[in-house]
């Protein structure tokens, strides 16, 4: 039996979900080398719906490689690489 895993729940001042989204790239960006964070289960919630999450990134298992690092529901293959903030990813 594996020790149960704590989750940090981070609410922000912002008000929209592209938003709240280059916040978590921005996060990812500069805290990746903490082992601790499992950025690759990030999500997104409204605040007063926080049941309704939704997933930032793809996270699936490359072999040999580590985890995908694109967006979620991404087109084409899975890549390890970051993809560069674009579609109104940025903070204001």
């Amino acid at each position: 039996m594996t020790a149960p895993r704590w989750i940090i729940h981070l609410p922000t001042t912002l008000t929209s979900h592209d938003e709240a989204t280059a916040l978590a790239v921005a996060l990812r960006d500069s805290l990746g080398h903490v082992t601790a964070i499992d950025f690759g289960e990030t999500t997104l919630s409204e605040e007063d719906r926080q049941f309704v999450r939704t997933r930032i990134w793809c996270d699936a298992r490359i072999d040999g490689a580590g985890r995908c690092r694109r967006r979620d529901n991404h087109d084409g293959p899975c890549a390890t690489t970051a993809e560069p903030l674009s579609d109104g990813w940025q903070l204001s």
